[in-house]
């Protein structure tokens, strides 16, 4: 069965809720994602981004809320929506002992593929594992196992893709060579809604969203989610930044501290209080101290910070 081709968004749901027993894991979560967009689901261990993917899947029934994938209703026609969505799961779920042709023959058969000798060929050859047709899955590198599960995602021609932290582990060439190929289906007209952890693959997406213990706290741009949190960032340089780090974090306007190798950030939401404060520690310790502009990574460290946990980890 084929998608609606009249739903103007991949997934717009609004309001979704899960719990486990006592445990509230997603609160009120509401997305929404244009064709052919990339966006990025962020957020630490446990903060409920597996459990919303898996629901806008089709995979896990909301306990309340709303919403459609692909214009199929994601409680009434969950079955149409698996049909349509490629899923790749954190971790590698394919068999070590069958080769990549196997592998991808194998997951053709699931979905009925009428030609699964041509669809499985074209995967092969649109993510270069042509050459390693033969070689058994077990063996392949992590990044190579990663472009497996990306073209067994792919077999179905499927107008979506939820990808839950797929460059986990992964090295950086790897992961650059995989968003590559994000880009390349995005601008096809494929939506992606992935997950991950990394700050350069977070900008390389159209929108992003931040969740924290179940709860959506951004979403937008990368500029428009670090304007929402309205954080005035100064840089310290210098040595023994982790003596000045303690000191300033008990001073008036500091309201985050990280450190980035040999550069201090500081951050606050009274632009003027927190530069007076900086200016007198700079001043007194003979750093150097400039204004910059925050960054994605001040902000989810910020946003992280001001969250609590709901009572332990959730996927």
């Amino acid at each position: 069965m084929t998608a609606p081709a009249n739903a103007e968004f991949a997934i717009d749901v609004r309001g979704l809720n899960k719990h486990y027993g006592e445990k509230h894991v997603v609160r009120d979560v509401s997305l929404r994602v244009r064709r052919g967009e990339i966006f990025g689901f962020l957020g630490p261990n446990g903060s409920g981004k597996t459990t919303t993917i898996r629901m806008v899947c089709g995979l896990l029934k909301p306990d309340s809320g709303s919403g459609t994938c692909l214009g199929y209703d994601i409680v009434r026609e969950r079955a149409e929506i698996k049909r349509n969505v490629g899923y790749m799961t954190q971790r590698f779920s394919y068999w070590d002992d069958l080769s990549i042709i196997e592998n991808l023959d194998f997951v053709a058969r699931m979905y009925e593929i009428r030609d699964r000798k041509a669809a499985v060929r074209r995967a092969l050859e649109t993510l270069g594992l042509a050459s390693r047709g033969r070689q058994l899955a077990g063996s392949l590198s992590g990044g190579w196992k990663q472009r497996m599960a990306l073209a067994a995602c792919m077999l179905h021609e499927p107008s979506l893709l939820l990808l839950d932290e797929p460059t986990a582990g992964v090295d950086p060439r790897a992961r650059r060579d995989f968003w590559d190929e994000l880009q390349s289906l995005a601008a096809q007209g494929i939506s992606v809604l992935v997950s991950t952890h990394y700050m350069d693959e977070a900008v390389r997406c159209h929108k992003l969203a931040y969740i924290a213990y179940g709860k959506l706290l951004a979403q937008g741009t990368a500029a428009e989610v670090v304007a929402s949190q309205h954080l005035t960032t100064w840089a310290i340089y210098g040595g023994h930044l982790s003596e000045l780090q303690d000191e300033l974090r008990r001073k008036p306007g500091v309201e985050q501290t990280v450190t980035f190798g040999d550069v201090l950030h500081v951050s606050g939401t009274d632009a003027a209080l927190l530069g007076r404060t900086v200016a007198t520690a700079a001043s007194s310790s003979g750093r150097r101290a400039e204004p910059v502009e925050t960054g994605l990574e001040d902000v989810f460290i910020y946003l992280m910070g001001k969250t609590q946990d709901n009572g332990g980890g959730a996927a």
